[in-house]
C-alpha cells in the first residue's frame, strides 16, 4: 500500500435511510476498521433535488437556519435555508416551503397553491447579506409561475381593476399589469443560479401544467385552465418585462417557477449536479485523492442522466481516479455505467429484509460493506 492513501467519499443521500453526510461517516467507519492508515475526505453530494441544501452546507462547513413561512396553501410551515461556509452564498430548496410533500393528497390543488413561502426564504437569505443564491426547484406543489415568490419579494401583479392577484395558478388568467418597482433592490446585486434538470417549456403539451399538473392534484379541466393561464402570464411578461420565457427549456420547471426566476430575478438555469460539484469544491478535493467512492440509494441505467454517482464519476475520470459505487440497490442495466466512469458497483444489502428493515439497517450495512472492500484492497496491497 502506498503511504497516506486517500479516498474521497462523495455519495448522495440514501433516501429515507441516511443523509449524504451520514453516508460519508458510515463509509469512513468501515474503512478505518479495515485500515487505519487510509485518510478520507468527505464531500456530501446531491444532484439538485432533495438534500441539496444540506449537502452543500455540510460540504462547506456552513449553517442551516429555520424560518416560519407561508406553506403552499397559506398555512404557516417551518422551512429551512442554508448559508455556505463562505458566508456569502445562500441555498434554498423551494420544496422546503412550497413542496408537494407538505400536502396530503386530498388537499393538492395547483389552482390555489402558492410559491410565496419560497420568496420568503429568498428574502431571509438576503437579510444575511448573501452575494449569490442557489435555488433547487424540484418537488413543487405549485403551478403559479413563481407569482407568489415574486410577490413575497415586493413585486406586484394586478388585474384590470388594479386589484392584486391572489394565490395560485388559477389567478394568472386575470393578470393585466406587472409592477416591479417594489421588488427588493438587493436582488439587483445577487448572482442567482437555479438547479433545474428538466427541459420542459412553460406551456403546451410538454409544459408545466400538462406534464406535472396531475401529480399536483390537477384534473383535465384544471390542466387546460392552468396551461392557458401560464401562456397568458408568459405573454404579459414578454410585453411588459421584455423577456420571452414561454419556450425556454426549463421554464416550466416547478410549475413555471423556472420562468419566474428567469424573468424577474435574472436567474440562470443549470444542471443540479453541476451546481453541487461547483460549490462543494469537489474538483479541488478530488485532485488530492487516490480513489473515489460515491453512491446513493439506488443505482441503475437511469443514473447516467444527471444523477450524483455519474457526475462524480465523470469528474473523477478527468483526473484518472478509480471510482467505486455503493448502493442500497443495483438495478436494471447498471452495467452500462462501467463504460461511463464507474469501475465497480457494490450493493450494501446483507440479508433478506423488508424495505423498512433495509432502510433502518442502511448505515450499518454501508459500514460493513466499506470494511469488506478495504479488506480486499489490503490483500492486493500485500
Amino acid at each position: 500500500m502506498k503511504r497516506k492513501y486517500v479516498i474521497l467519499l462523495a455519495p448522495d443521500s440514501f433516501k429515507e435511510s441516511m443523509t449524504a453526510k451520514e453516508a460519508c461517516q458510515a463509509m469512513e467507519r468501515g474503512i478505518k476498521k479495515a485500515n487505519k492508515d487510509i485518510s478520507c475526505i468527505h464531500v456530501p453530494m446531491a444532484d439538485g433535488g432533495e438534500g441539496t441544501m444540506e449537502s452543500l452546507v455540510d460540504a462547506t462547513g456552513g449553517k442551516i437556519y429555520r424560518e416560519r413561512v407561508m406553506g403552499p396553501l397559506g398555512d404557516e410551515v417551518e422551512a429551512s435555508y442554508g448559508i455556505l461556509g463562505d458566508g456569502e452564498t445562500g441555498v434554498v430548496e423551494m420544496a422546503s416551503a412550497s413542496g408537494l410533500h407538505l400536502l396530503p393528497v386530498h388537499k393538492r390543488n395547483p389552482m390555489i397553491t402558492s410559491t410565496y413561502g419560497t420568496g420568503q426564504l429568498i428574502r431571509a437569505c438576503l437579510d444575511r447579506g448573501i452575494k449569490r443564491l442557489l435555488i433547487g426547484i424540484g418537488g413543487s406543489a405549485t403551478n403559479d409561475g413563481g407569482l407568489g415568490a415574486i410577490q413575497a419579494l415586493g413585486g406586484s401583479f394586478v388585474d384590470s381593476s388594479g386589484n392584486e392577484l391572489g394565490h395560485g395558478g388559477g389567478e394568472l388568467g386575470r393578470l393585466h399589469t406587472i409592477d416591479l418597482k417594489g421588488l427588493d433592490r438587493r436582488l439587483q446585486d445577487i448572482e442567482l443560479e437555479v438547479a433545474c434538470d428538466v427541459n420542459n417549456p412553460l406551456c403546451g403539451i410538454t409544459g408545466a401544467s400538462h406534464v406535472f399538473g396531475p401529480q399536483k392534484g390537477a384534473n383535465p379541466e384544471m390542466i387546460e385552465v392552468l396551461d392557458r393561464n401560464l401562456k397568458h402570464y408568459g405573454n404579459i411578461i414578454k410585453e411588459q418585462v421584455g423577456k420571452d420565457v414561454l419556450n425556454v427549456p426549463g421554464s416550466g420547471a416547478a410549475g413555471g417557477l423556472g420562468a419566474g426566476l428567469l424573468a424577474f430575478l435574472n436567474g440562470r438555469l443549470t444542471r443540479g449536479i453541476d451546481m453541487v460539484i461547483k460549490y462543494s469544491g469537489l474538483e479541488d478535493k478530488l485532485a488530492l485523492a487516490d480513489m473515489v467512492w460515491t453512491g446513493e440509494g439506488s443505482i441503475d441505467f437511469q443514473t447516467q442522466y444527471g444523477k450524483t454517482p455519474m457526475g462524480v464519476a465523470q469528474l473523477a475520470k478527468k483526473y484518472h481516479k478509480p471510482v467505486i459505487g455503493l448502493a442500497g440497490k443495483i438495478g436494471d442495466k447498471a452495467e452500462i455505467l462501467y463504460d461511463m466512469g464507474i469501475d465497480s458497483l457494490f450493493s450494501i444489502g446483507r440479508d433478506i429484509l423488508s424495505l423498512e428493515e433495509a432502510l433502518k439497517e442502511g448505515p450499518g450495512n454501508l459500514e460493513k460493506l466499506s470494511e469488506n472492500i478495504v479488506r480486499l484492497m489490503n490483500i492486493v496491497w500485500e
